[in-house]
């Protein structure tokens, strides 16, 4: 540790130590979770210092939910989370950006096959017609955050040759002339199967959150049924209830 404290420093102690455990957030071994931030009483004997000096700089760490720690673990960077609201429907690539992170597509393939029965219907559509199925795998540099498995009613004009690395639903605008207006969800929890294991490179049994939804267009039309499932340790989902009075 080449870090040393500046005792004539106007500085309080337990600030510089604060500033010094910041460099170690932003550095990938600790970003990544893959190394514990050092031990508050091993970091008091370094610097020469009582352990309460460094408690305090953890603290303010702790407090802003950039660490968190685990009694006889140790104390870790908190994986940032993107939060998906029920109501502010924005696309995932927007609640990327807002967040200031880079939006990586692991996989997007498009399709036309025999859906299973659920999805013709909740399309409402004949199941003697082919649908076209979008699939996503996305995330961020570091770790895979989702998988999406789209079905879209054949009125919409899918051709199979649009770009869907774009915010999906400006390009069912802009392409195909169709406008999306209500979103029907159900959320549930799961574990991660052999298949999710796989594609979201998480343990078996891993809590995932699966999300169904029903999107349609101003006429209560379906236009896309969607499934995705959700890396818990990056995504959450948040929920705002009023009560009508």
């Amino acid at each position: 540790m080449d870090f040393k404290l500046n005792q004539n420093s106007p500085v309080p102690l337990h600030s510089q130590i604060e500033e010094y455990l910041r460099t170690l957030l932003v550095q990938d071994e600790y970003r990544s979770g893959k190394r514990f931030l050092p031990k508050e009483v091993t970091l008091a004997k370094k610097l020469g210092v009582s352990r309460n000096t460094v408690r305090q700089a953890v603290n303010t760490l702790v407090n802003e939910h950039l660490i968190q720690r685990k009694k006889g673990v140790g104390t870790k960077v908190v994986n940032k989370k993107i939060a998906t609201r029920l109501d502010n429907w924005i696309s995932f690539t927007k609640e990327m950006r807002k967040q200031g992170i880079e939006v990586v597509d692991y996989l997007v393939t498009i399709s036309l096959e025999i859906a299973p029965d659920e999805v013709y219907g909740a399309l409402s559509t004949s199941k003697s017609k082919k649908i076209w199925k979008l699939e996503k795998i996305r995330g961020s540099k570091n770790a895979k955050y989702l998988y999406s498995v789209s079905y879209f009613h054949p009125r919409v004009g899918i051709t199979g040759k649009e770009d869907f690395r774009t915010p999906l639903y400006e390009l069912l605008e802009t392409a195909h002339d169709t406008i999306v207006a209500t979103s029907k969800e159900s959320i549930s929890a799961i574990k991660a199967d052999k298949k999710l294991v796989s594609i979201l490179d998480v343990a078996p049994k891993t809590p995932i959150l699966r999300r169904e939804r029903l999107v349609c267009d101003p006429g209560d039309r379906p236009v896309e049924y969607n499934i995705v499932f959700y890396h818990t340790d990056y995504i959450t989902y948040d929920i705002e209830i009023k009560r009508e009075l």
